[in-house]
């Protein structure tokens, strides 16, 4: 490494002048044993030795007369060479070394003004507390004060709801203290391992572990507990953070940290007025296996600094309504899911999982992870969260308008041997539909309603209302006789209602004597399934392609209690007394084929049937 520096020296530009003078490699040499005897990560410092003998042999001679140019390009080197930009170089001639905080001895009524001044403590609105230190304070000066702390400070902290731990400003602090801190947001049994921390010059690691006995109540991991950050929370601040955010006690809100380290040392090179910052010691985190040290902690919310408290008031207000969340959902999904049993199952369930939401940070991944629990617990991708979306206003189109509409979502072929194409991707309700039927009727039906054979195209019909569906298969029996289509059995109300084809049509009916397939995909889904499944069930149809998405029956929106939060929960199934319908799992076809290959092969299976049928 020493060699590396060599080299980079005459190599520096400052102020586009080139640098050159003279000075002794033995500085060189200095500065790298400290570094080989004190950095903290020994393993980027390969080579070392064989660097330093190359450097005190080295006769070669460079001039810079200025010092604090020096420590620059010295800076610069050390930096580049071992990528780690807290090492420093600096000159000092007259630095005196900080001698470590003591506290003077001063009667209890300053002493606690000392402390009013240093803490800052507020009980927010909706009984959260705020708390900002500025300085980790460790556990021998903890015992000291601990008394008036717990006065002044935690019995206030300890009645609240929730906590803001502010470490915004905190920029120092003491080793000690980390488990002292950690320990009064953890249980006290079992200990939790909460730090490992490796000394470099002792050349040892220390175990930091939850203290079983405490000063005082412990505030428990039940609360709610957000830290706030910024880039400038470093040090020790940053490993409070760290441990507490995988411990999962936490939520970290605000700014990446400063990337400090647990301890620096600043020491003298020889005999000459330089000095140089080494991180001699480092954090390994037990649950990550890595360090904050130099990337920093990345925040859960990552927020602007002068942003955090807010965003943190808001994410405690958020959880509050989170119990009355689960337990609303449940009660809605047990009194209205289709299926009966299912629904009081997943209510039942879902009232256990309170704990797994204790960390959800935004309205955003509380819907996401309820939909994800709801579909784990149900089998149902149908039953999840959703939005209140409020109907379009309706339209008033002209007999023009309605034409052109109706053109742009049917589509119509005739192939081979008079085999009529009918492909539409999308299910209007009755009362829509019906008013509109006689247009349907000449500008679609009647374009294919005279063919001997019919494709009806299903593959990318993504459902809509099932009002439609009894009108749309009658045209494919016969007006003689009634069939009874299918039963829905509507949760909510508890009935029963029978769907049977329509005695009078708009139009001509296709009838039961020509053939008719139907083409599916997994994107077939909801009314569209329902349709196929009837066909299916009454022999009516030949399906061709994959199977349907097993989605369900147009769902009901319902709104959680008073919250913002509104669930899409299937009310209606089809009758399944003689066996599952296709709710969940889907209609599968009777020649299945690739979606894309499915009209191929419907268009060759209608070929062959009339070649046959013309010899």
């Amino acid at each position: 490494m020493a060699r590396t520096l060599i080299l980079l020296i005459p190599l520096l530009v400052l102020g586009n002048v080139v640098v050159d003078g003279a000075f002794a490699p033995d500085l060189i040499v200095a500065m790298a044993k400290i570094l080989l005897d004190n950095y903290c990560s020994p393993e980027k410092l390969a080579g070392m030795q064989e660097a330093i003998d190359s450097a005190s042999s080295n006769t070669e001679i460079l001039s810079i007369p200025d010092p604090e140019t020096l420590a620059l390009v010295l800076t610069g080197g050390v930096q580049s060479t071992i990528n780690d930009p807290r090492l420093t170089v600096s000159y000092n001639p007259n630095y005196v070394p900080a001698a470590p905080p003591v506290l003077p001895l001063m009667p209890p009524d300053q002493l606690v003004a000392v402390l009013q001044r240093s803490i800052k403590l507020e009980v927010l609105e909706g009984n959260v507390g705020y708390l900002r230190i500025d300085h980790i304070i460790g556990e021998e000066l903890a015992g000291k004060i601990g008394t008036l702390l717990l006065e002044l400070v935690w019995n206030k902290i300890l009645p609240t709801s929730a906590l803001i731990f502010d470490l915004r400003y905190t920029g120092s602090g003491e080793l000690s203290g980390i488990p002292y801190i950690v320990s009064y947001f953890t249980d006290a049994d079992p200990p939790i391992h909460i730090d490992s921390v490796y000394d470099r010059p002792s050349n040892t690691t220390t175990e930091l572990w939850s203290m079983p006995t405490l000063l005082g109540q412990r505030y428990g991991t039940k609360k709610p507990l957000l830290i706030l950050t910024s880039a400038n929370t470093r040090g020790i601040a940053e490993d409070v953070a760290y441990c507490l955010k995988n411990l999962k006690r936490a939520t970290i809100v605000g700014e990446r940290t400063a990337g400090g380290s647990v301890k620096i040392d600043k020491i003298k090179i020889g005999e000459t007025d330089f000095y140089v910052t080494v991180p001699s010691a480092k954090s390994i985190n037990p649950v990550t296996k890595r360090s904050w040290e130099v990337t920093g902690v990345t925040p859960d919310v990552e927020v602007d600094a002068d942003d955090a408290l807010a965003a943190a008031v808001k994410i405690i207000a958020l959880r509050a309504q989170i119990p009355a969340i689960l337990q609303g959902t449940g009660a809605l999904v047990a009194d209205n899911y289709a299926f009966e049993n299912v629904g009081a199952d997943v209510a039942e369930k879902l009232a256990a999982l309170g704990s797994d939401y204790t960390l959800i940070s935004s309205k955003e991944e509380l819907e996401t992870k309820l939909s994800a629990d709801l579909l784990r617990l149900s089998g149902d991708k149908c039953l999840k969260t959703t939005h209140n979306v409020p109907a379009l206003p309706l339209m008033n189109p002209t007999p023009e308008m309605l034409i052109e509409l109706i053109k742009v979502s049917f589509h119509t072929d005739l192939f081979e041997n008079n085999v009529g194409y009918l492909r539409f991707d999308m299910f209007g309700d009755f009362e829509e539909v019906q008013a509109i039927a006689q247009i349907i009727v000449e500008h679609v039906w009647n374009k294919v309603v005279n063919t001997d054979a019919l494709i009806v195209d299903l593959r990318n019909n993504v459902g809509g209302a099932t009002t439609a569906i009894t009108g749309l298969c009658s045209y494919f029996f016969d007006a003689d006789k009634q069939i009874l289509l299918d039963k829905l059995y509507d949760r909510p109300s508890g009935s029963i209602k029978e769907l049977w084809t329509l005695p009078e049509l708009t139009g001509v009916r296709y009838g039961t004597k020509k053939s008719l397939i139907i083409l599916t995909s997994g994107a077939t889904a909801g009314a569209a399934e329902e349709f196929v499944y009837i066909m299916k069930k009454h022999g009516r149809a030949m399906i061709i392609g994959e199977t349907t998405s097993g989605a369900c029956h147009p769902s009901g929106t319902f709104r959680v209690g008073e919250s913002d939060e509104f669930l899409s929960i299937p009310t209606v199934h089809s009758d399944t007394a003689q066996g599952p319908a296709w709710e969940g799992v889907g209609v599968t076809p009777h020649i299945p084929v690739p979606a894309a290959a499915a009209l191929d092969t419907a268009k060759d299976i209608f070929n062959k049937h009339f070649a046959g049928a013309k010899k």
